[in-house]
C-alpha cells in the first residue's frame, strides 16, 4: 500500500511540475516581445526579449532535472538502488556504525557526481549564455573541494552523533535528536559571516563612506543596530547583484555584492536595504525560524515512528537488516521520499514568503521613497533578467516574491 501510495504522489508531483512548466511557457512566450505598459518607459524590447528567453532556457533545464531526478529516486528506491548500496556497504564495513556512516557517505557522494553534469551545465552553458556566468573552472573545483571538506568537517560529527542517538538515546531519540539539529543550526548561522562565508568570499569594509553614513542614518532612525557594511567579491563567480543581512543578535552586518554597488544609485540602495530592514522590523526572520524548528520537530517526530516501521523500507524497495542497525537506511529513506509527500504544501509556503514581502516593501514606502525602491527593482529585474510576465498560477504556486507587475503597482500607489 505505501509503495502505490509513494508511486501516486511522485507521479502526481511530477505531472503537477510539468503542467506549470508548460503554463510558464505558453504565457512567457506569448508575451515575449511586448514589455508591460508599468515598464515601457524603463525597460527596452531588448532587455525583455532576453528575460523571456532566460526563462524559457531555465524552465527546458528545470524540466530535464526533474525527470532526471524522479528517475534517480525511482532507482534508488523501487528499483533496488540504494538495496545495493546497503550491501555492499556491509561486504566492505566490518563495524555496524561504520557501516552505517559508508552507506550515507556513499549515498551522498553518488548524488552528488549525477548533479555533477547539471551543475555544469547550468553554471557554464545556461548562465554563460545570457551573459551571467563569471566563474572559472578552476574556481568551480576549489569550491566544490571546500564544499566537500566542510561536509567531512560539520557533517561527519552531526551524522555520528545523530546515529548514535538513534541506538542510545531510547524510545524518543527523536527528541534529543531534534535539539542537536537546532543548536547545529544555531552554531553554523553565527559561524557563517566570519568563518564559512570567507572560505569562498573575500569581504572589505565598504569604502564609500557617503554611502556608509546614510545607511547608518537609516539604522539608526529604525533602531537597527549593525556590526558592519561590508562588500562582497560576488563579480568572480556571476553577474546577478545582491545584498543580503547575516549574523545574529548585536553580531548582524550587511554584505552589497560589488556588482549590486556598482549598478545602483545610493538612495535606490538605502531602499533596498530599507526593505530587508522591514523583515526584521516585522520579526520575519524569527518567525521562519520559529517555523523552520516547529517543522523539524514534527519530522523528527515523524521519523522516529517510521523508522520502527518495516513497511516504511519495504514499501520503497528496501530489506531492512535483522542483524544490525537500519538508522542510517532511515535517514537516508526519508530524505529522499520527504520532498514528494511535502511538495503539494508549496504554494502554502510560497504564499507566506509573498506576504512577507509586501509587508516590507510598505515598510521601506515608510521609510524612504517608493520611487526609489521601484526604480531599483527595476533594474535589478533588468539586470538578473527576470521576467516581467509570469503565468499567475505558476506564480503563485512557486513564487517567493510577488510578480514584478503587482509589486510595483502596490508601492507606485504607496507613492501617490
Amino acid at each position: 500500500m505505501f509503495t502505490l501510495l509513494f508511486v501516486f504522489m511522485l507521479l502526481a508531483g511530477v505531472v503537477t511540475r510539468l503542467w506549470l512548466a508548460t503554463r510558464q511557457t505558453r504565457h512567457v512566450a506569448r508575451h515575449r516581445n511586448t514589455v508591460p505598459p508599468e515598464f515601457a518607459d524603463r525597460i527596452g524590447e531588448t532587455s525583455h526579449r532576453r528575460a523571456a528567453d532566460y526563462t524559457l532556457a531555465r524552465i527546458r533545464f528545470d524540466v530535464v532535472s526533474l525527470l532526471f531526478d524522479s528517475a534517480v529516486l525511482v532507482g534508488l528506491t523501487l528499483l533496488g538502488g540504494l538495496q545495493a548500496l546497503s550491501e555492499l556497504a556491509s561486504a566492505v564495513a566490518s563495524s555496524d556504525f561504520v557501516r552505517q556512516l559508508l552507506l550515507v557517505g556513499m549515498v551522498a557522494a553518488l548524488l552528488a557526481l549525477l548533479d555533477l553534469p547539471f551543475t555544469l551545465w547550468r553554471q557554464f552553458v545556461l548562465e554563460s549564455r545570457f551573459g551571467f556566468n563569471r566563474m572559472t573552472l578552476r574556481l568551480f573545483a576549489s569550491d566544490a573541494a571546500k564544499g566537500v571538506v566542510l561536509a567531512v568537517v560539520l557533517g561527519l560529527p552531526l551524522l555520528s552523533a545523530l546515529l548514535w542517538l538513534m541506538a542510545e538515546a531510547g524510545r524518543y531519540w527523536w527528541l534529543w535528536g531534534w535539539g542537536l539539529w537546532v543548536v547545529f543550526n544555531v552554531c553554523v548561522m553565527l559561524l557563517f559571516p566570519t568563518v564559512i562565508a570567507p572560505m569562498f568570499n573575500k569581504f572589505t569594509p565598504l569604502a564609500d563612506q557617503s554611502l556608509a553614513e546614510r545607511i547608518h542614518a537609516l539604522a539608526r532612525r529604525t533602531g537597527f543596530s549593525l556590526n558592519g557594511l561590508f562588500v562582497m567579491d560576488g563579480s568572480k563567480r556571476s553577474a546577478h547583484g545582491n545584498a543580503y543581512f547575516t549574523g545574529l543578535g548585536k553580531n548582524k552586518r550587511i554584505v552589497f555584492f560589488d556588482t549590486l554597488l556598482s549598478r545602483l544609485a545610493p538612495e535606490e540602495i538605502e531602499a533596498v536595504l530599507a526593505h530587508e530592514l522591514g523583515h526584521f522590523k516585522h520579526r520575519h526572520i524569527t518567525k521562519r525560524l520559529v517555523f523552520a524548528f516547529a517543522v523539524s520537530l514534527a519530522f523528527f517526530a515523524l521519523l522516529g515512528w517510521l523508522a520502527q516501521q518495516t513497511w516504511f523500507y519495504t514499501g520503497l524497495g528496501v530489506m531492512p537488516a535483522l542483524d544490525g542497525r537500519n538508522d542510517a537506511l532511515a535517514l537516508i529513506l526519508f530524505f529522499l521520499v520527504t520532498p514528494v509527500f511535502t511538495f503539494p504544501f508549496t504554494p502554502v509556503a510560497s504564499w507566506y514568503s509573498r506576504k512577507h514581502e509586501f509587508e516590507a516593501d510598505r515598510y521601506a514606502s515608510e521609510q524612504t521613497d517608493p520611487a526609489n525602491l521601484i526604480s531599483a527593482l527595476v533594474k535589478l529585474y533588468d539586470d538578473n533578467a527576470a521576467t516581467l510576465t509570469p503565468d499567475p498560477v505558476h506564480s503563485a504556486f512557486y513564487d517567493s516574491h510577488p510578480p514584478a507587475t503587482l509589486r510595483i503597482g502596490r508601492l507606485r500607489a504607496a507613492a501617490s
